[in-house]
């Protein structure tokens, strides 16, 4: 097979889909790797360490598109890149289409195999979200904490507070892997964090391992509600795999919070868990509403994409040598990876998807 690997052009998106080490490994299982000049430097590798590990270097992302079988990036394609995917191509990558119908149309209209990181799917595990859900967990916390700042239009309040000081309340909603690096994170720093989840087992195992300044709270409206009231920061992780995300806070919830506190939608990507988001950059991460700062960052762990190049690659490699060695009719008959196939032969084949653009689901016979 020939791999694919183009640079990254969604605004302020410096991550690559592999690593040179993950491209050494994909060549000596005798695969070809197409490398686009310059895909690695945001991440802090140059083109020689690509070559050097067996890569062919190209100059430009047509050539790239055009010659491999398989194309494994980072992001989603975003739209100066649907001419360039080539019909009956596999894609390997995130895709968050239930937040992009357009992208869904054309995945369909090219007959493009989708095979989306965020829905692969290992018992109850996501295994190729988990990395980046870590990161942006934490993230969530920091840049939460930095945008309470009164420059940044937040209230002024130092997440942790200080000694003769309350402490600033965090809520966190969802107890997943994003959820659990966020809430780690402001207990931290010394915050009030309360966790809500709609999964009893998974909040009683957090109870368990968490630090005693974070509580467990099942979910509800009111519960929501009476949480937002007093905290300084809330942090949305909630995840339907494939779907998009619930609204778990509306715009009218929003005049029941302080003013000056800061919300931070992690769940962007799958449309965002607050009924007030929009995606934003990491140029401009922040707007208000009502005086109410949302960061809305659809890429956060772009921000650092040494990291995240690399926890990803650790994660998606032997993924990537499976569908590299493997023919699709004998790959997809295997439940892990048709739980990631969202688009195959011009239908969507993932049921999430269907019904978040109100359009035709066929399964994968």
């Amino acid at each position: 097979m020939i791999i694919g690997i183009p640079k990254e052009i969604k605004k302020d998106e410096f991550r690559v889909g592999m690593t040179p080490a993950g491209v050494l490994e994909m060549v000596k299982a005798g695969h070809s790797v197409y490398v686009e000049k310059s895909a690695g430097v945001g991440s802090g590798f140059d083109d020689s360490l690509y070559a050097n590990a067996g890569a062919v270097i190209w100059e430009n992302a047509d050539d790239i598109y055009g010659g491999a079988d398989i194309i494994i990036k980072v992001k989603e394609p975003i739209e100066v890149e649907y001419n360039r995917l080539k019909e009956g191509q596999i894609l390997f990558t995130y895709l968050h289409l239930a937040a992009d119908k357009r992208l869904t149309e054309v995945l369909c209209a090219k007959k493009i195999t989708s095979l989306a990181y965020e829905t692969l799917r290992v018992g109850r595990r996501l295994p190729l979200l988990e990395p980046m859900s870590e990161i942006a967990g934490r993230m969530a916390t920091l840049f939460g904490a930095v945008h309470l700042g009164r420059y940044n239009g937040g209230s002024g309040r130092l997440l942790g507070g200080a000694v003769g000081v309350e402490r600033n309340r965090v809520v966190v909603l969802g107890a997943g892997v994003a959820g659990k690096s966020a809430a780690d994170a402001a207990a931290g720093l010394g915050a009030e964090v309360m966790m809500l989840d709609i999964n009893i087992e998974r909040l009683t195992y957090l109870r368990d391992v968490m630090p005693a300044n974070v509580t467990m709270l099942y979910s509800t409206h009111d519960t929501i509600l009476n949480s937002i009231k007093d905290a300084d920061l809330v942090i949305g992780t909630v995840l339907v795999a494939g779907a998009k995300a619930p609204k778990l806070v509306t715009r009218d919830m929003l005049t029941h919070m302080k003013k000056g506190s800061v919300l931070v939608d992690v769940s962007i990507d799958q449309g965002g868990c607050f009924e007030s988001s929009y995606p934003t950059t990491h140029s401009e991460p922040t707007f208000s509403v009502g005086e109410i700062v949302h960061y809305c960052v659809a890429n956060m762990p772009g921000m650092y994409p040494r990291t995240s190049t690399v926890a990803l690659t650790n994660a998606t490699l032997p993924y990537a040598l499976k569908i590299a060695s493997t023919p699709l009719d004998i790959l997809l008959k295997d439940e892990m990876y048709l739980s990631a196939l969202n688009t195959f032969g011009g239908d969507v084949t993932n049921e999430a998807v269907a019904i978040a653009h109100s359009i035709s689901y066929k399964a994968f016979v």
